[in-house]
């Protein structure tokens, strides 16, 4: 059986951008380490963030075009432009392979580029799109791609879906409450839909228990398997060697800097505050940030990158360098995962929720675009590891607010069960990937169906 595994060769595809690449190259660790032969397909824009060494996976690179730089208005260009030049460069790689001795059978790719199906079955491979979103939020814009919601949406209205609570406006993927602002990244994510019958995987980054009621109502419609939480095997069920971090980073981490800074901090002491690679604060709220931190008289960790430090004010760096540590960029596995850490701070991200899950850290919510939002809405209220921070009418979570949330998970009996409840969620999301577990089950159903072919 490894022998038919090994010679069964498989590409994986992410979008190139951090939160899409991070969770394919777990998912290929995982089939690596079930006897497939996996080639990640990275691109020209992200190949220098990747560290190859010890991988026991293979990489290809084609050519893409980068979003760096690119303006709002200028993002309907790109999207084209990035289908065609993707196109092309992908499909000469995949008949340059199918020259070899091995080619490939099957081809893995994010579900925000349904086109490449096209590609891979023309050039006689089957394939299969991979949610790196949650089941919640591919639902959502499912519904709007079947026109249960129009957009753009009533200022005051909530809504209701099958197998959810109800939802606010402001609690659905900003690209539908900015529908305006962001029309081709809505209409990129809508059409994740697009071609959805003809796949015969839907591939999940989540787990079972996790998203439950949404997972059995999408599993009535298509044949999804849920593979997730997609987090280094070290901080779950260990089982697979070496599989310390994801190995590809945009920006190089203060690791030492931040170990040694944790290291002297007593247990549950540190605020983690971390907004991800993207978004940016304005100055005000970059203002405001700054004194909830220092009102509520916590230690933290700050990551704030190059682009963004100008915002601080003046002198903050040394006039709270005994309670805080900012860093350009930390190595977030390693600070969750610290006993020294309470809370995390952030934007919600998947990738980052799924973290802070998987190491049973209580969150702060604050979302910022995207599918951010309806993260930050399970987090407080469906799964209640967390607070959701509240904007004032200018769009600002001002100082007092940012403290009052802060204090809520920091301390108190509120804290206490945000704390009960986080722990629930960690055993739960190693007991998915750990052997036998329902994510582990599906990964194994999935290679045998592939070997079957």
């Amino acid at each position: 059986m490894e022998d038919i595994a090994s010679e069964t060769h498989i590409l994986a595809f992410p979008y190139p951008a951090q939160g899409h690449m991070n969770p394919m190259v777990q998912l290929s660790k995982r089939l690596a380490s079930k006897g497939l032969k996996v080639t990640l397909i990275t691109t020209t824009s992200t190949s220098k963030s990747i560290q190859t060494q010890a991988c026991s996976f293979h990489f290809e690179i084609i050519t893409d075009v980068s979003y760096e730089g690119v303006k709002t208005e200028d993002t309907e260009e790109y999207v084209q432009r990035f289908r065609v030049v993707v196109s092309q460069s992908l499909s000469e790689l995949i008949e340059s392979l199918n020259k070899t001795k091995n080619p490939p059978k099957f081809l893995i790719y994010d579900s925000g580029m349904p086109w490449v199906l096209n590609i891979a079955r023309r050039l006689g491979l089957d394939g299969a799109p991979f949610f790196t979103q949650p089941c919640a939020v591919g639902a959502i814009y499912y519904h709007v791609y079947q026109g249960a919601l129009s957009v753009p949406l009533e200022a005051s209205s909530m809504v209701s879906f099958p197998s959810m609570p109800p939802l606010a406006i402001d609690d659905l993927p900003s690209f539908l409450h900015n529908s305006r602002l962001y029309p081709a990244f809505l209409k990129s994510v809508v059409n994740q839909f697009s071609n959805i019958e003809e796949a015969n995987w839907l591939l999940c980054n989540t787990f079972d228990k996790l998203e439950s009621e949404i997972v059995n109502w999408m599993a009535s419609r298509w044949p999804i398997k849920t593979i997730g939480p997609t987090v280094p095997s070290i901080y779950l069920d260990k089982r697979l060697r070496d599989d310390k971090d994801y190995g590809l980073s945009l920006f190089k981490p203060n690791t030492d800097g931040c170990m040694k800074w944790l290291n002297s901090k007593e247990v549950g002491s540190v605020v983690y505050v971390a907004f991800g690679s993207l978004a940016g604060l304005g100055e005000e709220q970059m203002e405001e940030l700054v004194w909830g931190l220092k009102r509520s008289n916590y230690y933290y960790l700050w990551v704030v990158r190059e682009s963004e430090e100008k915002k601080l004010p003046r002198n903050f760096l040394e006039e709270t360098s005994k309670k805080g540590l900012v860093v350009k960029w930390s190595p977030q596995l390693e600070v969750l995962a610290h006993k020294a850490t309470g809370c995390f701070m952030t934007h919600c991200g998947w990738n980052s929720t799924l973290e802070s899950l998987s190491l049973g850290v209580p969150m702060v919510a604050m979302p910022h675009w995207t599918d951010q939002t309806t993260n930050a809405k399970f987090v407080a209220d469906v799964w209640e590891v967390g607070v959701r921070v509240k904007k004032n009418e200018k769009g600002i979570v001002t100082r007092e607010e940012i403290e009052l949330c802060l204090k809520e998970v920091m301390e108190g009996e509120r804290a206490n069960e945000i704390k009960r409840n986080s722990d629930k969620w960690k055993s739960l999301a190693k007991e998915a990937v750990d052997e036998g577990g329902s994510s582990d089950k599906n990964i194994e159903e999935f290679v045998a169906e592939l070997l079957r072919k």
